[in-house]
């Protein structure tokens, strides 16, 4: 992990922010924001975030399986369950480590260590082993496995692959789409069912799975599961109004309940429903009054409180898609460089606990922050 600490270090370099205009944990989070640049990926950067995929896609140990065990044959090492997503902890962790991994590579692909990632990549994701996974998702107990967070995460990586024009990227894309399909027919099943919004702050968050799943649903042309979700999120959402924005966060979030609402009604909805719709949710956000408050976490070894760092950057994402969409609400890029400011550097802190998937997200901030 010592090479992760010196890689966020270097982060924290190349965000080109001085120590003291950075805010600490216990500044006023009333910083002059127009002070704080908005981040951008740089090849330092990526060289550095290259790191973790890097060291985590084919680390099968320590491991949360999370499957369901119905008889003494189905317990296997993690490398057998899952011979794709064996790595970074757990199953949804390794999907976005090697969406990490790619989006990386395609950026540039001049990467330090670009010829060991693309070999890590390409010895995992082959028709055989997405056979394998294939077939533990086809079990009577884990049908539901990874519902929808981990989804939501196989398709960004599909669709990450499907626009990769090199050899080795259309060899992988080819191998995971039986999985791809798969997934996506599980969506079409499983949205017309769910009668109630999941609202929560975690995985299961309904309104971060379809986001996700919107995006790969438009690449693919796939009109079952675009429509799926555009119905699911209509009748979900299309009456909210004043969300509790100043609730969060909630102790284990890492997503933004209100502002995950926010990521999938700018997608489905027409511009002027959406800007109707939007300055009823949350009043004032048209005019850059958003109630955020940074957060902050008190112990990185704990795998729940370390989430906090992860809300701090998908606020930051949602911020900036929006804005990248509708330059009217530009104002709340202010608020999204100040999220990714102060918690890239918190990361020099972190362990396992957080990098085996802070990096996702850190990357995936900072590609909407460059399309500013």
């Amino acid at each position: 992990m010592k090479q992760l600490l010196l890689a966020f270090v270097l982060i924290l370099a190349g965000c080109q922010q001085k120590e003291n205009e950075v805010p600490t944990q216990e500044a006023d989070s009333s910083t002059n924001l127009d002070s704080i640049p908005t981040p951008q990926l740089t090849l330092e950067q990526a060289n550095n975030l290259a790191l973790l995929p890097l060291h985590c896609v084919d680390q099968e140990y320590p491991n949360k399986m999370g499957h369901v065990t119905a008889a003494p044959e189905d317990q296997k090492r993690p490398t057998v369950q899952h011979p794709v997503f064996y790595g970074c902890f757990d199953w949804h962790s390794a999907v976005h480590g090697h969406w990490s991994a790619v989006a990386l590579l395609k950026q540039f692909p001049e990467l330090d260590n670009a010829s060991e990632l693309l070999q890590k990549l390409t010895s995992n994701i082959t028709a055989a082993n997405v056979a394998v996974e294939i077939d533990y998702l086809n079990t009577e107990n884990n049908q539901t496995f990874e519902r929808t967070y981990g989804w939501a995460w196989l398709l960004k990586l599909q669709q990450e692959l499907d626009t990769w024009n090199t050899s080795e990227g259309k060899q992988m894309a080819a191998a995971l789409q039986p999985l791809t399909v798969l997934v996506a027919q599980r969506y079409v099943e499983y949205l017309p069912k769910l009668n109630y919004a999941i609202r929560v702050g975690e995985h299961s968050n309904t309104a971060f799975g379809m986001a996700f799943a919107w995006d790969y649903a438009v690449h693919a042309k796939n009109e079952a599961l675009k429509q799926a979700i555009e119905s699911k999120a209509m009748e979900f959402y299309s009456n909210d109004q004043n969300c509790p924005i100043n609730w969060e966060p909630s102790g284990y979030d890492f997503l933004s309940p209100c502002l995950e609402e926010v990521d999938i009604m700018r997608r489905v909805l027409p511009a002027s429903d959406f800007h109707e719709w939007l300055a009823q949710f949350l009043p004032g956000i048209e005019n850059g009054k958003l109630d955020l408050e940074l957060g902050e976490v008190s112990d990185r070894t704990d795998g729940k409180l370390v989430h906090i760092d992860g809300l701090n950057l998908s606020r930051a994402w949602v911020l900036y898609g929006l804005a990248n969409q509708y330059h009217q609400y530009d104002n709340l890029i202010e608020i999204a460089d100040e999220h990714i400011t102060y918690t890239l550097p918190n990361l020099v802190a972190d362990d396992y606990e957080g990098g085996h998937w802070l990096g996702s997200f850190a990357i995936y901030a900072l590609q909407k922050a460059g399309k500013n």
